[in-house]
């Protein structure tokens, strides 16, 4: 089974790029922004959908920077493959959900979705000097995050 992932880089004008702190399944993550395709809609509606979910944010999505060329196994589901597809992403309008300056930086909204749901998150921007492959955790992260840096 195929569980396909549709991610944005986000760099903003002071060369600063958006990741997403996560708690999800028990375990803490830094990642792109996006989420999973559904069924009927395409890559570019998905990765506007999720950026309107995650953050009420009205993005432009841009070029595609890379679609997974390895074989990644799910780290939730042994059974299936993650293929994830990033995409530049530019933000239409000011973002207006709260950046946190230090990872997993949950305030009270974001602690009581985790305490109905077992997941929040929260955004952050990093500083293009300090923003590397060992700034995301998850393995195709780690690749693209290297593929931004060498590009821009």
């Amino acid at each position: 089974m195929f569980n396909i992932r549709v991610y944005g880089i986000l760099i903003n004008e002071k060369k600063q790029v958006l990741v997403s702190d996560e708690f999800i399944r028990g375990n803490y993550y830094t990642k792109f922004p996006g989420g999973g395709l559904e069924f009927g809609e395409g890559t570019r509606y998905c990765l506007k959908r999720e950026f309107m979910e995650e953050m009420n944010l009205q993005v432009d999505i841009g070029d595609h920077i890379y679609t997974t060329d390895f074989y990644q196994m799910s780290a939730f589901n042994p059974g299936h493959q993650i293929i994830s597809i990033y995409y530049e992403a530019k933000a239409l309008e000011p973002i207006s959900v709260p950046l946190r300056l230090n990872p997993f930086e949950f305030d009270e909204r974001q602690l009581s979705v985790y305490y109905e749901t077992g997941e929040t998150e929260t955004f952050r921007m990093i500083d293009w000097q300090q923003f590397s492959a060992e700034s995301v955790s998850l393995p195709i992260d780690k690749v693209v995050a290297e593929i931004v840096k060498a590009r821009y």
